[in-house]
């Protein structure tokens, strides 16, 4: 049958198992959103305030399901405004395509109204990215976009269609869903030789990246650790993956992880990295950084071996095959002296100074997790809220902790939190800074215009406050431009928008705010005012080591 482009576009969207796309419409768009106009019931579009916003639902789609998510956007600023969503997906592994419009081919290089070379912008932060000028390659390179963006280690792909290409028709005929590339497995050797080195260890500790949760590998890491008798650890981007009450589980590791388990990492003599990449904020000093471990790293993605940590041993391959395979071939073991260890840093870490002050973020974190469910997902923008999220809150399910690692992008919650809650029907609270929701609190009225149940919690400290601790502890307390001094009245803004606002000063307060509030049917925000002194503890100084953490700060207020 013959189509225009625009409809091919359709046709294969549905194809690929796509049901909700966001956007923003636009004059290099126009014949697109026609068609979504004709494809209602099989598609449905949602309209953000702003393309930034639809870029991070598109993101959130993602995490929550690890399905494609798709965004749609016109040219020039439309497609710019895509950037930071885009850049976020691809510093975090997140499938994605973004389909922009573009001038018709013949004005393309003449700085024609809303021109811009979207493919030359986001080269460095995609996949893989495509003009298309020929109508009858449109249906392919779209198949080929959705396999590239899930295949191996998964990443955003741009697909540019100019204006004419979406009115030119052509012959369409529908292919299946188009599988994933095969991916590399494990060498047999290099499992063996792992298997060796954990014989070997007395004091192993496995670290847990986003991979574990991307690859479906928990179960695999999980049933590892039990035979080998380790210790978990996970960086940020691999919270969710190890049910937070799991025996061997000590939580996130790192800059601003947990003591049990960055210590316990630091102390041990083999380190078995699982999907990540040992950030400059997960190693601290490279030079410093577990001193006395070998270092096995497991990964999908071969470029990531060796890149940033020299390791003893790198195994490029698929994580949920090759944990299965060396699960197979490690001895059962039991390490009482270093499962003794690990309970005295446990003791060490629970034993540290907790804040007196009324309304705390650990308080508000532990009253959200009391009266959500394993299968709510929780949302964060960047800054202090998003550590002591990754701190406290008790995740037990994968897919349910929804943040901005690589890139950290303030402003990607709101979005986020939506796109995430349309993928799975799942309530989602979206905890957030005063400074990080000014970003993009546009979308508050995307949230209420489509109903979605949502608890938008901000910790409200009128600062902003993880720049704030840096100029505390580094920069002699010169707080430049930290203190927002902002009059924002965060009840009347909700109100303005459609949404339920509320305020909360008291744990009582909040406790009763955030039950009446998760109950709703549509958007809440409640406005939780905290101290400004409040900290992210322990914190590893930036070039630090573990002998430099800092566990407690004394700040005059």
């Amino acid at each position: 049958m013959e189509l225009s482009g625009a409809k091919i576009l359709m046709e294969t969207l549905i194809e690929q198992g796509v049901d909700v796309v966001f956007g923003y419409p636009g004059g290099q768009v126009i014949n697109i959103f026609d068609e979504l106009y004709q494809y209602q019931d099989k598609i449905h579009h949602v309209l953000t305030a702003h393309e930034q916003g639809a870029s991070h639902a598109a993101d959130g789609y993602a995490r929550a399901t690890g399905k494609v998510g798709v965004v749609i956007a016109t040219s020039g600023p439309g497609a710019t405004n895509l950037v930071t969503g885009i850049a976020t997906a691809y510093l975090d592994s997140v499938p994605m395509v973004a389909i922009t419009g573009n001038v018709p081919c013949s004005l393309i290089g003449r700085d024609s109204f809303q021109e811009v070379d979207i493919t030359g912008v986001t080269m460095p932060i995609t996949k893989h990215n495509f003009i298309v000028k020929d109508v009858t390659r449109l249906a392919d390179t779209l198949r080929l976009a959705f396999q590239i963006a899930k295949s191996g280690r998964p990443g955003p792909v741009l697909v540019d269609i100019p204006k004419d290409v979406q009115v030119n028709r052509c012959e369409f005929t529908p292919v299946g869903v188009v599988e994933e590339e095969p991916g590399i497995l494990a060498e047999e050797k290099d499992l063996l030789m792992a298997a060796q080195m954990i014989k070997a260890a007395k004091k192993p500790y496995i670290y847990c990246g986003g991979g574990i949760i991307m690859g479906d590998a928990s179960k695999e890491v999980i049933a590892l650790s039990e035979k080998m008798d380790a210790p978990m650890g996970c960086s940020m981007m691999g919270i969710s993956a190890i049910p937070a009450d799991h025996p061997q589980f000590l939580g996130m590791q790192g800059m601003h992880g947990h003591y049990a388990s960055s210590v316990a990492e630091h102390e041990s003599d083999l380190i078995i990295a699982v999907g990540a990449r040992f950030s400059d904020r997960a190693t601290g000093n490279k030079d410093k950084f577990a001193p006395n471990a070998r270092i096995i790293h497991i990964d999908i993605d071969n470029a990531e071996l060796h890149k940033n940590i020299e390791v003893a041993l790198g195994i490029a391959g698929d994580i949920k095959d090759a944990l299965a395979r060396l699960v197979t071939m490690v001895e059962e073991q039991k390490l009482p002296e270093w499962q003794a260890r690990i309970a005295e840093l446990r003791e060490l870490e629970n034993a540290a100074p907790q804040s007196s002050k009324a309304l705390t973020p650990y308080g508000i974190i532990d009253i959200i997790s009391k009266i959500t469910t394993p299968a709510t997902i929780v949302a964060t923008d960047v800054g202090q809220h998003q550590m002591w999220t990754a701190q406290r809150y008790p995740f037990k399910t994968p897919r349910t902790f929804i943040s901005s690692g690589g890139l950290g992008t303030m402003g990607f919650g709101m979005g986020a939190a939506m796109g995430a809650q349309m993928a799975t029907g799942e309530r989602v609270v979206l905890i957030t800074g005063d400074g990080s929701f000014g970003m993009n609190l546009n979308e508050v009225a995307t949230a209420v215009s489509n109903q979605i149940p949502m608890v938008i919690v901000i910790m409200n400290n009128g600062v902003l406050g993880m720049v704030r601790q840096w100029q505390t502890l580094f920069f002699h307390k010169h707080y430049s431009n930290t203190t927002l001094d902002r009059q924002t009245d965060f009840v009347k803004l909700a109100e303005a928008f459609g949404a339920k606002g509320m305020r909360a000063a008291t744990p009582d307060e909040f406790e009763k705010a955030f039950a009446e509030a998760f109950r709703e049917n549509g958007p809440v925000i409640i406005d939780c005012l905290i101290d400004e002194n409040e900290f992210v503890l322990p914190m590893l100084p930036p070039g630090g080591s573990m002998e430099d953490v800092i566990t407690e700060v004394k700040e005059e207020a």
